[in-house]
Formats: structure tokens, C-alpha cells, sequence
């Protein structure tokens, strides 16, 4: 059914613009406001009659999530917004937000929950069985379980964190159910009542994909490493071009769909025509724009490729880092010689874990350098960006 409304709704539009994740966002959150509060209802409602601290537990984190499916629809409002002069990256981490404040309202509804099961596993109610409970708590599951499939393609589908996040808390909530199903049924079997003890369950899972939730969100926020595959792809079309030679200090600043930031260092030939290398990078940022949707700025830097010396000591020091440590790359690689001496300059990359000082790295470096001329390191210690 959501795959038909959305198709209905959004045919013939791009499906990476916002407004048609504004869309999708929107059937997605109203879907889930009104299957949340239809278990809801049929869960509290039955929790209350046969005193069962659980059934009732479940039945306010659907409640809850109700809650959260209407913040989704107004996140996903918010994100659709185009870019103005207060957010020239416009609105799209309004999302990310959203799936933090839900993950924080999950972790604060586990710990209470967690309370509540407490004090039922040291002042348990009487068994109260009956087949409606366990009917409601199978029909929970199965809505449960079409939710976070749904959610879940469409969160891949449109790469979405907050869809995600809401699938996550979908499946949590099948789990948790499940554990308060098993407890309805096992307790009679065996006379002692388990409904405190699977409350406990069903709050460490909320717990648990609460923290899970808010790890994935603060790295959004702060700023992780993105795909490998998109710096693979921006690399390949780079490279694709024959006055690149190198591309190196790639970086990617992520805002949200169609509104990605990227910067390369590109190796060219410094005795090409700079007018030419001009033209060639102009038309790979449209090239990139177009086909990876990214804002892309490329830097050149001037290298000499055809010259013998420099490819001597290039060589010369690309077989000394490999005796070294096959994790570090250099680039921006140049040489001034003089009739004494000569300068290699260079950007060193080393992993992060590197624990030597500057002076140490470059001592080590100078001691596997294997030249009869006197030779100086003009060494700038640089880290991985994004891989590159």
C-alpha cells in the first residue's frame, strides 16, 4: 500500500530531491502515527484488564512512537526547505536532529520502563491469562514487522537516517513484544509470573537501540568519514581525465541529500597550458554535479612529470615508504636541487595511530633514503582525508 501512495504521489519526480523525500517522509510518518496509536489503544486497553505492567509498557511505547512519527512528519517538512542566507547548506540535517531528540525519548522510556519492570519482579501480580492478550500481542508483532520493513527499504532507498531510525525502533518494539507474548503464554505453564522480568528485556532493548541511535546521529552531527564508494566514484571520474595524474586530500562535508560539498587536490603537468588544465577541471566539477550530485571544488597542483631527476627521487622515495610502512602515501612532490644539495618536498600521509613526533618520522624516512648526494627533507606531516 505505501509503495503505490508514494509511486501515486510522486511520479515522474527525481527521487533524491527533497521534495519528493518531503513526500515520502510525510505517507511513512502518517502511516505510523495512525498504526501507533491503533496498538496502542488495543494494548493499554488490554494491559489495564489483566494487570499486566508489560502489555502496558508496550502499549505507551507505541504511544510514544506515535509521538515520534509526528516529529518525523515535521522534520521531514523542515528539511524540504531550500537553502537561505542564515543556512546556505540548507535544512537537510533538521533530520538528523529528529532522529536524535526520538533516540533520546527512547533511552528515557527504557530507563522507566526498567523502574516499572523492577518493581514487578519484587511485587508480582496475580496470572491472568487469556487469548485475546495473546491475539493483540500477535497482531503487534505483524504491524511491528510491516513497519520496520517498510521503513527500512525506504530509509535505503532514499537514504534517509531519520526512516532508518524509526525502522529501528519498529524492530525493537517487534522484539520487545515477542519477549511479552512468551511471558503471557510461558507463566501459566510454570506458575511463577514472568511479566516483570521480560519488562526488563523489553527496556534493555529499547536502551540498547536508544544508544545505538544516538552514536549514529552524533557521528552525523560531528562529521564522519563518507562511503568509501562515493570517494571511489568522485576518484574515478577524476581520473578519468588525462590531465589528472594524481588526485590526493579529498574531503566531503555531508549536509544531507542534494546537498553534498566535496574538495580534491588534483595532480596535473606543470608544463601544460593552464588554460587547458582550467577547462578540463570546469568541466569535471559539472561532471561531478551531474552525476554524483556534489558541489565539488578542485585545487591543481603543478607537478613535473616528464622530468628525469624528479622521477628519480620520486622513485627513490616511493620505495623507501614502502621499506618503511606500506600505509604511507606522500604527494605534492617536487625537488629544487643545487650543486651541494638537494631539497625534496613533499606532503607525508600517515594513519592516525602513528605515535613518532615529525622528527622522528622524517629520521626515519632519511635513513632508508639510499642517494650519493647530499639530500634534504622538506617533509609536511599530513592524515587520511576521507581515505584519499
Amino acid at each position: 500500500m505505501i509503495q503505490w501512495l508514494i509511486q501515486r504521489y510522486t511520479k515522474g519526480q527525481d527521487p533524491n530531491s527533497p521534495h519528493t523525500r518531503d513526500i515520502v517522509g510525510r505517507i511513512s510518518g502518517i502511516l505510523g502515527i495512525f498504526l501507533n496509536i491503533f496498538l496502542f489503544v488495543i494494548k493499554f486497553g488490554i494491559g489495564t484488564i489483566v494487570h499486566s505492567i508489560s502489555i502496558q509498557a508496550d502499549g505507551i511505547n507505541n504511544l510514544t512512537d506515535a509521538g515520534s512519527s509526528i516529529v518525523s512528519v515535521i522534520s521531514f517538512h523542515f528539511a524540504n526547505k531550500p537553502a537561505d542566507q542564515e543556512h546556505p547548506f540548507g535544512h537537510q540535517r533538521t533530520e538528523t536532529l529528529t532522529s536524535f531528540v526520538i533516540a533520546l525519548f527512547l533511552c528515557v522510556l527504557g530507563l522507566r520502563m526498567m523502574e516499572e519492570s523492577v518493581l514487578k519482579i519484587q511485587h508480582p501480580n496475580a496470572i491472568d491469562f487469556r487469548w485475546i492478550t495473546v491475539l493483540i500481542l500477535v497482531i503487534s508483532i505483524c504491524v511491528k514487522g510491516y513497519m520496520y520493513a517498510y521503513n527500512m527499504s525506504l530509509s535505503k532507498k532514499y537514504g534517509s537516517s531519520l526512516l532508518k531510525a524509526v525502522a529501528m525502533d519498529a524492530i525493537s518494539d517487534l522484539f520487545g513484544t515477542s519477549a511479552v507474548l512468551l511471558s503471557t503464554c510461558i507463566s501459566p505453564m510454570i506458575s511463577i509470573n514472568l511479566d516483570g522480568y521480560m519488562g526488563v528485556i523489553v527496556s534493555i532493548l529499547i536502551i540498547y537501540n536508544a544508544f545505538q541511535l544516538i552514536k549514529e546521529t552524533m557521528n552525523d552531527l560531528i562529521g564522519k568519514a563518507p562511503d568509501p564508494a562515493k570517494i571511489k566514484a568522485l576518484k574515478t571520474i577524476l581520473m578519468e581525465n588525462d590531465k589528472i595524474f594524481g588526485v590526493h586530500d579529498v574531503m566531503i562535508h555531508d549536509y544531507g541529500p542534494g546537498q553534498v560539498f566535496a574538495s580534491a587536490h588534483v595532480e596535473v603537468d606543470a608544463e601544460d597550458n593552464i588554460l587547458d588544465i582550467h577547462d578540463s577541471i570546469d568541466n569535471l566539477e559539472r561532471m561531478v554535479k551531474k552525476q554524483l550530485q556534489m558541489e565539488l571544488v578542485i585545487h591543481m597542483d603543478p607537478v613535473k612529470i616528464n622530468d628525469p631527476l624528479t622521477n628519480q627521487y620520486r622513485k627513490l622515495l616511493k620505495n623507501a615508504i614502502k621499506e618503511i610502512d606500506e600505509g604511507w602515501t606522500f604527494h605534492d612532490f617536487r625537488i629544487v636541487d643545487g650543486p651541494t644539495h638537494t631539497n625534496l618536498v613533499f606532503d607525508l600521509v600517515v594513519p592516525f595511530d602513528e605515535k613518532r613526533s615529525e622528527k622522528e618520522l622524517i629520521q626515519v624516512l632519511k635513513a632508508h633514503m639510499k642517494t650519493d648526494k647530499q639530500v634534504y627533507l622538506v617533509v609536511t606531516i599530513d592524515h587520511p582525508m576521507a581515505g584519499a
